[in-house]
């Protein structure tokens, strides 16, 4: 699903202004499985604007430029509708740590561990915050998507937990071992 179809989904939740959207991939509802900044969501607002699937209204505000409240049209609605009903793409994990962690025999040591305890920090705290939300009033759909989500990175955190120490021998010990016999 493509930007602009899913800042329709979210105007389906509400009126949002484009940082209010933003906040929603990042910090919100949607911040565990879709990533979208301003780059793609501004852009993505004014081609609904002019197609009719959204509208706005501008909002002054005290020294500051005038504030742009997108609402959802009902064609926009009847789009977003008819988007949910196509067949979804094949999800893709674009990861740039597991793409570290893929080349970590050319890495230093101390690099790896820095990415690794990273990457393994992410998981616990994105499940930590998912654990923690209030479930009173969530419609069925966000909370099966929700408990995914806390599925994922509580498993994804187990693994890298379980095989943090055999991973670190296997690639810290053969890279040394590999130094010290290229400099002798």
């Amino acid at each position: 699903m493509d930007v602009k179809t899913l800042c329709l989904g979210v105007l389906t939740l509400g009126d949002a202004t484009g940082y209010e959207i933003r906040k929603m991939f990042e910090e919100g509802p949607f911040a565990h499985f879709y990533d979208a900044g301003f780059g793609s969501i501004y852009p993505a607002l004014g081609k609904l604007l002019e197609a009719g699937l959204v509208s706005v209204t501008e909002e002054a505000q005290a020294g500051r430029p005038d504030k742009k409240v997108y609402a959802l049209t009902p064609p926009g609605r009847a789009h977003f509708e008819a988007a949910l009903a196509e067949p979804p793409k094949r999800d893709r994990i674009r990861s740039e740590y597991v793409v570290r962690l893929f080349f970590a025999d050319l890495m230093q040591p101390d690099d790896i561990s820095r990415f690794y305890d990273e990457y393994l920090a992410h998981f616990e705290g994105m499940a930590r915050h998912l654990s923690e939300l209030d479930p009173a009033g969530v419609p069925p759909g966000r909370l099966h998507a929700r408990g995914l989500g806390l599925r994922f990175f509580e498993a994804m955190g187990e693994y890298l937990r379980d095989n943090r120490e055999d991973f670190m021998r296997s690639v810290v010990m053969p890279k040394r071992t590999r130094e010290t016999e290229a400099a002798e």
